[in-house]
């Protein structure tokens, strides 16, 4: 299956058993109140051109860097922090960072360099160990794409995923690794920040 299909089976299940738990435990075991803001775009707005991919000709002049996130609230119990950029209308995973420290609550921008050391980051679907940023196609497909920036909270550090043969790992098996701490029980919380590109 390919990361960009089990994305959707990942991000439908997870808010399906996020949704379920809040349901189920007591109100007292949930603040609700678990937001993620950013610095660098306001949520529905657009994406600046910094964090545009620095390799897009459609659009040049990017510095392919990722925006700056914070999050406030964190549920209590919180060990480590997961940090996913997707592209919803292509259906491409454009970063995924996990382990992320629970004694923060902010990555600034540039966080997704290569060799980041903020936490463990995977392949994404252009093949790269980093952060890389939209660049939607001006010829097939001219919409505007959607791009969001979910941060999960665990209660678990999750075990290092390994490589597949030579190929590190990506966002599959992330994917993966989110789905089954999901199913433990281990995700407490999630929260997005949604922006566009090149505009809404």
């Amino acid at each position: 299956m390919r990361s960009r299909e089990l994305a959707c089976i990942v991000a439908i299940s997870l808010c399906t058993m996020v949704s379920t738990a809040w349901a189920q435990a007591p109100d007292s075991a949930w603040n609700h109140s678990f937001e993620v803001t950013s610095a660098t775009f306001s949520n529905g707005g657009t994406l600046p051109l910094n964090t545009v991919w620095n390799q897009c000709t459609a659009y040049p002049g990017g510095l392919d860097q990722s925006p700056q996130l914070s999050w406030k609230n964190a549920p209590r119990g919180t060990r480590s922090f997961v940090v996913v950029t997707y592209d919803v209308t292509a259906s491409f995973t454009h970063w995924g960072m996990y382990n992320i420290s629970s004694k923060l609550n902010s990555l600034p921008l540039n966080a997704g360099v290569a060799g980041s050391s903020f936490g463990v980051q995977v392949s994404n679907d252009f093949g790269d160990i980093s952060y890389d940023g939209p660049c939607p196609p001006t010829t097939l497909n001219p919409t505007t794409h959607q791009y969001v920036f979910t941060v999960y909270a665990l209660d678990v550090v999750l075990p290092k995923l390994p490589n597949f043969g030579d190929f590190a790992p990506g966002a599959e098996q992330l994917y993966h690794a989110l789905l089954a701490a999901a199913r433990g029980g281990h995700i407490l919380d999630s929260a997005s920040i949604t922006g566009y590109f090149p505009n809404k």
